[in-house]
């Protein structure tokens, strides 16, 4: 019988399981993205700050996420991803619990850091599919582990908003760290430990480098609406992102173990594929985004449809059920044709779902169907991007890889925040006692989604193909690796 955390694989049977319990731990992570956004209005008052701090709730567990997110990768490389994994939800266990007994602002904060610097569980998840499912199961776990990222953030606005109506809001970040503890449970008894290591040395300077890097880069797309783009903090963010992130390319082409291997991210197939999954990331955001905002706002700007934000969130439940529903879908394409033709058809179906909703404002059913068929492309295409990440990449740098597609998306999404408020802010009409977007600017939001699903198809369209990997031998998938971790008879 093989050793705890030994390479053989689950079988079919408990590969499912694998799967399922991977995926939860997706949507728990995801979660976090809307945990506090139905509060952010009362969170002034609650935690006595002001508005614009208030709004660091939203963004700081972005920034950590982002800078988290390759670095757990390549610990989960070197050390053992299930290892980072169990580490990461200790950690969003421990920022929860934070949240759910202090009412002081500095410590809400603190703990919303913590809760995003878990982000990294994705991209683990992942990995740890390929490491240890049968060969024919590693595309639909994929699919269905990226989903998660829109199904949590979908499924999350509703839930969270009923939770702040009905209840405490502590009770937000109690049910998280309850969640989280759960996940770590499950993952301890069915989610086997990878025996693939790098080893080598943790580059602790590109760490440090690239965290600030990306600090300063998100910060400025995060509150350049409100800091102002052409502002001296802006620019001079941007300005010094930019610098560091040449100084730590440099740094880490010389390095003999870097934190991220330059070389292999600069073959065509990743390069083309992480500049796309920035696009699919501004695409498909954008329904998350702006969707409630439509069917909360008055009927007199003449595309809202005046719904409480319990009601909406009802409403634009579509949307994630959409995602989990297409993830095998994905998956199933995947199979057939590759990951590049899933991701050109995901491109396409997010294009045709934005540019209709840029043209069509009611009545609400059609609304909606706009926006799951946008959601139906998100799911399409970020299923297929991790995979056409693994597939070109090899089997000891997965989880920095795939953290570094994640980093991909969250700066997509980042950048789709920031696209979405300079154009709702940009044109404005008063109804109702209120001032709200027009309809014109919804027009743009998602024109410019389309544009952004355009791009990224023609990305995936120019990137090379890459070859299936020769399946493993059966006898070399026969027997679970979790068995190994079972307790013995007495």
């Amino acid at each position: 019988m093989p050793s705890p955390g030994s390479a053989t694989s689950a079988s079919p049977r408990n590969s499912k399981i694998v799967i399922v319990v991977l995926a939860s731990c997706g949507i728990a992570v995801s979660l976090m993205q809307t945990l506090v956004v139905p509060l952010l209005p009362e969170f002034p008052r609650l935690l006595h700050t002001s508005s614009s701090n208030a709004g660091w709730l939203v963004t700081a567990p972005l920034v950590a996420g982002a800078v988290c997110s390759p670095v757990t990768g390549r610990l989960g490389d070197m050390y053992g991803k299930r290892k980072m994994l169990l580490l990461s939800l200790a950690v969003m266990a421990a920022g929860s619990a934070i949240g759910a007994v202090s009412d002081d602002f500095a410590l809400v904060l603190f703990g919303r850091v913590l809760q995003g610097a878990a982000v990294g569980v994705v991209p683990l998840g992942i990995s740890i599919m390929r490491d240890e499912l049968p060969e024919r199961q590693v595309p639909t776990g994929v699919a269905l582990m990226s989903a998660t990222l829109g199904i949590g953030g979908a499924v999350g606005l509703p839930l969270t908003g009923a939770v702040a109506e009905l209840l405490n809001w502590h009770w937000l970040f109690a049910g998280a760290m309850l969640f989280a503890l759960l996940e770590i449970v499950l993952i301890l008894r069915v989610v086997p430990e990878s025996a693939q290591r790098t080893g080598g040395r943790f580059d602790l300077p590109g760490a440090i480098v690239l965290s600030i890097a990306l600090t300063c880069l998100l910060l400025a797309i995060s509150k350049g609406n409100e800091w102002g783009w052409s502002g001296a903090l802006v620019l001079g963010l941007l300005a010094t992102a930019l610098l560091l992130l040449l100084a730590w390319g440099r740094y880490e082409l010389r390095t003999p173990a870097p934190l991220v291997d330059l070389r292999v991210s600069a073959r065509p197939q990743v390069l083309l594929t992480n500049i796309a999954s920035v696009l699919v990331g501004i695409s498909m955001f954008t329904g998350f985004l702006v969707g409630a905002q439509i069917m909360q706002a008055p009927p007199q700007t003449g595309y809202g449809f005046g719904m409480s934000l319990v009601a909406s969130g009802l409403v634009l439940l579509p949307i994630g059920a959409a995602m989990g529903l297409f993830s095998p879908v994905s998956a199933a394409i995947t199979r057939r044709f590759g990951p590049r033709t899933t991701l050109l058809a995901g491109a396409a179906v997010m294009a045709a779902g934005n540019f209709a909703g840029s043209l069509v404002h009611g009545p609400m059913a059609l609304v909606v169907a706009n926006l799951t068929i946008a959601s139906i492309g998100g799911a399409l295409a970020y299923g297929a991007l991790p995979t056409a990440i693994m597939r070109a990449v090899p089997t000891t740098e997965t989880a920095a890889a795939n953290a570094l597609n994640s980093l991909a998306r969250s700066i997509g999404t980042s950048s789709c925040s920031a696209i979405v408020v300079a154009l709702t802010t940009g044109s404005l009409v008063h109804v109702a006692g209120g001032t709200y977007p027009s309809i014109e600017a919804y027009s743009w939001v998602f024109a410019v989604a389309g544009f952004a699903a355009v791009l990224a198809g023609l990305l995936a369209a120019a990137t090379p193909a890459t070859p299936e990997p020769a399946p493993t031998h059966l006898a070399e998938r026969a027997e679970p690796a979790c068995a190994s971790r079972r307790p013995r008879a007495a």
